[in-house]
């Protein structure tokens, strides 16, 4: 005969829910060691431990989803006020301007740049026209979602006040449509930062992609 094991009891146990309804004086006989110290306690009080650290993982999960609540919607509320002052501007020329200095101002980004590419003739001699290759052209019809990273020395960070501080970059293609398409790219918007950790290719992504739509639509004037 086979001798009785650990999971022969716990297999009994779980399959044999009134066990200890027939045998009530063990609940209170059972001792456990305590994971908060080196006493024994009752299999009742191992339970309400359990359950009390079972608690405690939930609230902090809540309070984490709280606070990033809040974080949303705090940045909902930037980007909100960001788009008003786009769609308040007069002079379409004026418009790459005044996308640099929101998102600086509003989202507390150290540097940014823009440039737009295939404007109406106009428009055509204006800086951020200018000094844009083939390639930077290529590689941002080649992005459909943001570039979020290090400084990997894309030519685009030339584009930046202060090229040399930018450790980590977020690029984001400037299209028709939504980010998220093959559509080819008129632009591309960059926003740098020293700090390494700022912009990394784990981050989401969503609100990048709000300001990569709501910039195109906006400097959609300019074509």
């Amino acid at each position: 005969m086979n001798p009785i094991t650990e999971d022969d009891i716990a297999n009994y146990l779980v399959n044999s829910p009134d066990f200890f309804e027939r045998h009530a004086e063990l609940l209170a006989s059972v001792q456990l060691s305590s994971p908060h110290g080196n006493r024994a306690v009752s299999l009742q009080e191992r339970q309400a431990e359990m359950l009390r650290d079972k608690i405690k993982v939930v609230e902090h999960r809540i309070m984490d989803m709280i606070r990033n609540g809040n974080e949303n919607v705090l940045i909902a509320d930037k980007l909100h006020r960001w788009a008003c002052q786009l769609f308040q501007s007069a002079n379409p020329s004026d418009l790459p301007d005044l996308i640099v200095h929101e998102i600086k101002s509003e989202f507390v980004v150290p540097q940014v740049a823009i440039k737009v590419w295939d404007v109406a003739s106009a428009y055509a001699g204006a800086d951020f026209a200018q000094g844009v290759s083939d390639d930077a052209k290529t590689f941002a019809s080649s992005l459909t979602a943001p570039y979020c990273g290090v400084n990997a020395g894309f030519e685009s960070v030339g584009w930046l006040d202060d090229p040399a501080t930018a450790m980590s970059l977020v690029m984001i293609p400037l299209r028709a449509g939504l980010v998220h398409n093959a559509i080819p790219a008129f632009g591309m918007l960059v926003l740098a930062s020293p700090d390494p950790q700022r912009f990394h290719s784990g981050m989401g992504t969503d609100f990048l992609d709000r300001i990569g739509e709501l910039s195109s639509a906006a400097l959609s004037r300019l074509r």
